[in-house]
């Protein structure tokens, strides 16, 4: 059986497959796999097609739909529509395009339902997080408080009617790196079924979204490695075994699964481990080793309860999912007593 790995993930297995829901074994069709950088990292497609021709068809469409959701929210490109509507902050309303709407839409529904830990206004405080991340010294007090008064979900109005959006204060800068790929990943998938692919997995960092199973299996497996920390270290690291909480595998079909981490970007100033996760009320880093992942009915949703529930924290977070249809997380934290987990519709 084919693996898919993710090497500093620990996930939620909400979607395990009953008997029932085995695929049927279709031996006509043969697996591809493709990947291709886009928005800051590998976007990996996995699909099972009658040939290579109609293999490289649909999955060249797939990254042409990710590249082009790229160039609309991505904070990185000057010319993205995110960062024009940014540009328009302290202005009037600015009429936006489907796609970006439905995220902020979305954004703005999470926001409430976090009250505010998950919140697409945050960019002026990433940004100095970014700038800290690079040049190892923490942000300046001052002008992080400059940035959290430029933060605020309700600094942000959306006009269902008009399909418009707009920023309420100059400076105001938008950052939808807790949502897009997720977004994302759930559009290629959509993109490979009008091609006739249902058997597909879309794969962007700690982002997965996947369709129906492989032919002849029950689910996509997804071989999930633990988070753990060497003791006597001055901070904690991965380790592939003898983990404190043993690897996991999930068997996923028609969901999302997103996993929120400081495994991959995070600082360490001063004995202490700053994550790329901003608290948006705050404005501060989040500190410690963690890692959240929920698994939810698209990875849209995953994506952005994923970083909310890392921001609330575990008791909190947790509420969020219980009053979430359809998700379910785990939440893991290297403490001073070592690894705890949390985890709420976890098998």
């Amino acid at each position: 059986m084919n693996v898919i790995r993710i090497s500093w993930i620990l996930a939620a297995a909400l979607f395990l497959m009953p008997a029932h829901a085995a695929a049927r074994r279709d031996t006509t069709l043969k697996r591809f796999e493709f990947s291709e950088p886009h928005m800051g990292t590998m976007f990996r497609i996995v699909l099972y097609a009658p040939d290579t021709s109609a293999a490289g068809r649909a999955s060249s469409a797939a990254f042409a739909r990710i590249t082009a959701l790229d160039n609309t929210m991505s904070d990185y490109k000057p010319t993205s529509e995110l960062m024009r509507l940014s540009a328009s902050a302290g202005g009037p309303p600015v009429k936006v395009s489907a796609d970006l709407y439905r995220v902020l839409e979305v954004s703005q529904r999470v926001a409430e339902q976090s009250d505010g830990a998950f919140d697409v206004t945050v960019g002026p405080e990433v940004r100095l997080w970014r700038r800290a991340r690079r040049q190892h010294e923490l942000p300046d007090p001052v002008r992080l408080d400059r940035a959290r008064e430029l933060v605020g979900y309700k600094l942000l109005r959306l006009d269902p009617g008009e399909r418009t959006a707009q920023l309420f204060k100059p400076g105001m800068l938008l950052d939808l790196g807790g949502i897009a790929k997720g977004y994302a990943a759930d559009e290629a998938l959509a993109v490979l079924k009008r091609f006739g692919i249902s058997r597909a997995l879309v794969a962007a960092a700690g982002d997965i979204a996947v369709g129906s199973p492989p032919p002849g299996k029950t689910g996509w497996r997804i071989a999930i490695e633990a988070l753990d920390s060497e003791p006597g270290a001055g901070h904690p690291r991965i380790q592939n075994s003898k983990s404190a909480i043993q690897n996991r595998y999930l068997v996923l079909h028609d969901a999302g699964v997103s996993t929120s981490g400081d495994a991959e970007q995070h600082v360490d100033l001063g004995r202490v481990r700053y994550s790329h996760i901003v608290d948006p009320k705050t404005g501060g880093a989040l500190t410690g080793h963690q890692s959240v992942t929920v698994v939810a009915r698209d990875d849209f949703a995953a994506d952005g309860l994923a970083t909310a529930v890392s921001v609330l924290g575990p008791e909190r977070g947790l509420k969020l999912i219980e009053a979430t249809k359809g998700a379910g997380v785990l939440f893991v934290k290297e403490t001073t007593a070592g690894v705890r987990s949390w985890q709420l519709r976890f098998p």
